[in-house]
């Protein structure tokens, strides 16, 4: 009692099939896919915004110290 076995999932697996049919289970499915896919690219897509930041930044510190030296 309290361990779910392989009927029960079967039984909620048949049942679910039924209210919902496989049509709609794999658009669904396929529209999780899709999600995952995004937030995936989404966080890469932030790393490389955030390291192109920090690139930006370096060469205006090195531009506005070389600029500083020249007015010296």
């Amino acid at each position: 009692m309290g361990q779910i076995g392989i009927w029960q999932i079967a039984i909620v697996a048949v049942v679910v099939v039924l209210l919902f049919g496989r049509g709609k289970i794999s658009a669904v499915m396929g529209d999780v896919a899709k999600g995952i896919n995004s937030f995936k690219k989404g966080l890469k897509d932030e790393d490389t915004t955030t390291a192109d930041a920090l690139e930006e930044g370096k060469e205006k510190v090195i531009d506005a110290h070389a600029e500083r030296t020249k007015s010296s």
